[in-house]
């Protein structure tokens, strides 16, 4: 089923698991979430993906063999984890994990609410494709 993005936020949340995750970087899709002081259940995931592309100076400090292998891989502080959910009562959303190291004393990553979807239409570019699917 297509989506199209009806409203773009990209603000921070806070996730929550019902198991904490094993690798703290390398997160499943959470079992809910915090926006705007709403808590919102997930109900089902319905797609993810990853993309470890290099954005800004971290795009440039690596030579082009090794940014190409972990451009399929990722490497410390890079990559974005992706969650197409559906949340009670039917609302759809995608919501990322930021692997980015802020600083020395915030080395974890932020979670974000990226976008709500509604059912049909085209998706917008960059929302991942179908290849980018895990």
């Amino acid at each position: 089923m297509d989506f199209a993005p009806i409203h773009f936020f990209d603000t921070p949340i806070e996730v929550a698991f019902d198991t904490p995750p094993v690798r703290q970087k390398s997160p499943p899709c959470p079992d809910g979430f915090t926006w705007e002081g709403r808590t919102h259940r997930v109900v089902e995931k319905l797609a993810e993906w990853v993309d470890f592309s290099r954005r800004g100076r971290m795009a440039r400090n690596m030579r082009p063999a090794h940014a190409a292998v972990a451009s399929g891989r990722g490497s410390l502080g890079v990559g974005r984890f992706y969650f197409r959910v559906q949340v009670d009562p039917g609302r759809i959303f995608d919501i990322y994990y930021d692997r980015e190291i802020k600083d020395v004393d915030d080395r974890l990553g932020h979670w974000f609410l990226y976008r709500e979807l509604a059912p049909g239409g085209v998706p917008a570019a960059g929302d991942g494709g179908l290849s980018n699917f895990l």
